[in-house]
């Protein structure tokens, strides 16, 4: 019930935020955010295709394709879901999809994917990411490492 909860919570935390940015004046664009030594800016791009523009003349092919995905991973994390176990995989999921949920929604409603964070460091200085991104990365290391530990700790090993 807890990986249920933080997939909503991930979802609607980074909607809001985009919803947040949306709302903003044009003018207000790139903004440096406190507290991160200038190296974080708030800025916002509308984002029509896969990470950094890949295929943003196709979006139905975009949208089908990222449909596909989540459809895939919640099958994965659905057949999980009842097993006592592998308790760091199934977080890696639920973090997985709470951010691929919030951007597929953005990807129906939006026709683009409103990304709003910039870091000025190699190598993330080439991409603006929004909080669901961070969470799809997060959670495919979380879910990727989940394997490599011992049955324990989460693994994927048979039980």
């Amino acid at each position: 019930m807890i990986c249920l909860g933080l997939i909503a919570l991930i979802a609607l935390l980074d909607l809001m935020l985009k919803s947040g940015i949306e709302a903003l004046p044009e003018d207000t664009f790139p903004r440096t955010l406190p507290g991160f030594g200038g190296r974080v800016e708030l800025r916002r791009v509308h984002n029509e295709g896969f990470p950094m523009g890949v295929l943003r003349q196709s979006p139905r092919l975009v949208q089908g394709f990222s449909l596909f995905v989540i459809c895939t991973v919640l099958l994965r994390f659905s057949l999980l879901l009842p097993q006592k176990r592998r308790r760091l995989e199934k977080l890696g999921l639920a973090m997985v999809l709470g951010g691929a949920l919030s951007n597929l929604t953005d990807r129906f409603f939006r026709h683009y994917v409103v990304d709003y964070l910039y870091i000025k460091r190699k190598p993330l200085n080439r991409i603006v990411w929004n909080l669901g991104d961070g969470f799809i990365a997060l959670g495919m290391l979380i879910t990727l490492s989940s394997g490599l530990l011992p049955k324990q700790c989460g693994s994927a090993k048979k039980e």
